[in-house]
C-alpha cells in the first residue's frame, strides 16, 4: 500500500463550500482520475483518505492537507495533475509527496493567517493590534453545541501585526486594514473570528462588513522564530535520500 499526502486550496467562492462538500467533490475526483484508492472494511466501504485539521467554512485557504492510501504505485505529481483536473477551479491540488514519515497530523500545530478588514483605516487597526498584544488576557465568547463559552484567545497567538495583502479574493477602493496572525493549534481551537471578537473587546475595532480570511499556511511552529514550517518536507526530504541512496547501493551489489 502506497501512501500520497497532498495540499490543497479554497480559492474565491469556493472558499464557501464547507469540509462536506469538499469530502464529495474529493472522492468524485478520484473516480474520474482512476486512482487505485484503498478502501475501509465493513458494509459501506469508504475509499481510504485522512482529512488534517480543515478550515472553517467561509474561510479561504493556501495549506490544507490530506493523505490517501492507494493498492497500486503511482507517481505522485502525476496524481497530483490527474487530480487537480478533475476539481473544479478554486479545489486546486498544488503539491503532493509520498508518505514516508509518520504522524503528518502531528506537525501540523500552527496556522498563518490574512485577515482583510474592507472599511477599516489601516492606522485603527494597527491600534487595536497595539492593544490586543499588550493584553495578557483576551476573554472571548462562542456559541459551542454545549452552549456558550468563555476563553481566552490572546494565549494562543504567537504574532499578529498589519500588513500588506498577497491575496486578492475581495479587490476594493476603499480603505482596507490587512492582518496577519500566527496562532498555535490549541484546546479549544483560536479562530480568526475569535480574534477579531478579542480586537472587539480591546479596542472596539468592528469592521463594517465581514473579513476576508485567508489561511496562508499550516505545519509545525518553530518557536524561536515564530515562523511555520512546511510540514510535507520531511517526507520530501526522505523521498530525495531514498532516491540518491539506491543508485549507491546498487554499484555496491556483487555482481
Amino acid at each position: 500500500m502506497q501512501r500520497i499526502r497532498l495540499r490543497y486550496t479554497k480559492r474565491g467562492r469556493l472558499r464557501f463550500t464547507s469540509h462536506r462538500d469538499f469530502q464529495r467533490a474529493f472522492e468524485r475526483a478520484l473516480r474520474r482520475a482512476e486512482v487505485p484508492m484503498a478502501y475501509s472494511a465493513g458494509f459501506t466501504p469508504h475509499p481510504k483518505v485522512s482529512y488534517a485539521n480543515a478550515a472553517p467554512t467561509g474561510t479561504g485557504s493556501e495549506a490544507e492537507y490530506l493523505e490517501i492510501a492507494l493498492t497500486a504505485r503511482r507517481d505522485p505529481q502525476t496524481l497530483r495533475e490527474l487530480l487537480d483536473e478533475s476539481l473544479p477551479d478554486g479545489l486546486d491540488i498544488v503539491d503532493a509527496v509520498e508518505a514516508r514519515t509518520s504522524g503528518l497530523a502531528d506537525r501540523l500545530t500552527a496556522s498563518v493567517w490574512e485577515l482583510r478588514l474592507d472599511g477599516v483605516d489601516p492606522a485603527d487597526a494597527g491600534k487595536a493590534v497595539d492593544a490586543f498584544n499588550a493584553a495578557e488576557l483576551v476573554e472571548v465568547q462562542r456559541t459551542t453545541k454545549n452552549g456558550l463559552r468563555n476563553f481566552d484567545a490572546r494565549a494562543a497567538v504567537v504574532h499578529l501585526e498589519t500588513t500588506q495583502s498577497e491575496t486578492a479574493d475581495r479587490p476594493t477602493d476603499q480603505p482596507c486594514a490587512i492582518l496577519r496572525l500566527v496562532v498555535r493549534h490549541v484546546t479549544p481551537a483560536v479562530r480568526p473570528d475569535d480574534v477579531l471578537s478579542g480586537l472587539r473587546a480591546v479596542a472596539d475595532l468592528a469592521p463594517p462588513v465581514p473579513a476576508a480570511v485567508t489561511r496562508l499556511a499550516q505545519g509545525l511552529l518553530d518557536e524561536e522564530t515564530g515562523t511555520v514550517t512546511d510540514p510535507l518536507a520531511p517526507d520530501r526530504e526522505a523521498s530525495e535520500a531514498g532516491s540518491t541512496a539506491a543508485p549507491t547501493a546498487a554499484a555496491k551489489a556483487p555482481v
